[in-house]
């Protein structure tokens, strides 16, 4: 397994992070802690949680668990050096969790003692807010995304104001790193300014939607990773299954994501499934498992810090732990490029 440093921290992170969104929903206790064994015992040291998860589906009911179990394997196994654990908190806009409130100082507080709480630990390794206040164009929402009536001194003063307050977790030992989620290349900026400017902590990471069918990273925020060592922290990069093939000809296996959220939150549609088929179509031809493939093609991204899968069965982690010393030749990688140009944006 590669390791590859967070951010300008002193952190060294597997290139894969387990992802556990599915955790206390699909999955119960013992096979997620199964799932955290397993992951180790292949160089995976990076778990990546949050406060609302799980998300298949959201129920108020189950919301927490998934930092439950991570809790639970954090109480049995005895070995919390030997991960780190990454979570998130909630933005405007969620109800179940706060009534929807903003992240700000007193949102921050309340959030990271939650987590604390059901992680069974003293600290979290990274601390990432999930979406910012103001709004994205994240979750197929870039249709009809449009900043112009963003309050941009409002949005500064909560950037100051949650800096200072993570501030306040690091200096009390709660949190050691901070990071952002579905961000923007103007506020991954801004958070950069106003930490450097005011002294305050420094985003180590940020985890945005990035697969073969999602690649708008590659661009603007492919520079700031670059110049600024804001490492990609890449979700979805199966794009939500489309690219393991499970779903080809229309087929929706029961159990599978699909057949619990129809739709995939907007991912599938007729250009992502003909986009799929041609990239499972690469991996037929150079005989690679296709999850594997589009898993190794991430990894080896250079603004990739870590890419964060999830499985629901241990055949579905085996396979995506296997994609850690896979390396795509220069022919498949071409013939990767020729399936981008033909479907550069299928969601």
């Amino acid at each position: 397994m590669e390791y590859r440093k967070l951010g300008r921290t002193d952190l060294q992170v597997s290139a894969l992070c387990l992802g556990t969104m599915t955790w206390g929903s699909q999955n119960t206790v013992e096979e997620g802690c199964a799932q955290i064994d397993m992951a180790l015992d292949h160089g995976v040291n990076f778990l990546d949680s949050a406060e609302m998860y799980p998300t298949t589906p959201h129920r108020p009911e189950t919301r927490g668990d998934t930092e439950r179990v991570i809790g639970e394997w954090i109480a049995s196994r005895k070995r919390r050096s030997d991960v780190i654990v990454a979570t998130k908190i909630v933005g405007e806009g969620y109800k179940m969790i706060r009534d929807g409130a903003p992240i700000s100082a007193e949102t921050i507080r309340t959030a990271v003692d939650g987590s604390l709480q059901r992680l069974q630990t003293d600290y979290i390794d990274l601390y990432q807010l999930h979406w910012p206040n103001r709004g994205s164009y994240h979750f197929r929402q870039y249709w009809s995304y449009d900043p112009s009536g963003q309050d941009t001194t409002r949005a500064l003063a909560e950037i100051e104001e949650v800096l200072s307050a993570l501030q306040s977790e690091i200096e009390a030992g709660r949190i050691r790193h901070v990071g952002l989620s579905n961000e923007t290349a103007w506020g991954a900026m801004r958070f950069l300014q106003l930490a450097e400017a005011s002294g305050l902590p420094r985003m180590a990471s940020i985890q945005n939607e990035y697969s073969l069918l999602n690649r708008i990273f590659d661009t603007d925020l492919a520079e700031i990773a670059a110049h600024e060592q804001l490492g990609l922290l890449a979700y979805s990069p199966l794009g939500a299954g489309l690219l393991t093939g499970k779903y080809r000809n229309g087929a929706v296996p029961s159990g599978s994501r699909a057949a619990i959220t129809p739709g995939l939150f907007g991912r599938m549609t007729e250009a992502a499934s003909n986009a799929s088929e041609a990239y499972v179509s690469v991996a037929d031809r150079h005989g690679l498992d296709p999850a594997q493939m589009a898993i190794a093609w991430a990894m080896a991204r250079p603004f990739m810090t870590s890419v964060i899968f999830g499985a629901t069965t241990p055949e579905q982690l085996k396979t995506a732990l296997g994609s850690g010393d896979l390396r795509l030749n220069e022919t498949v990688e071409q013939d990767i490029l020729d399936v981008f140009k033909r479907f550069p944006r299928p969601y």
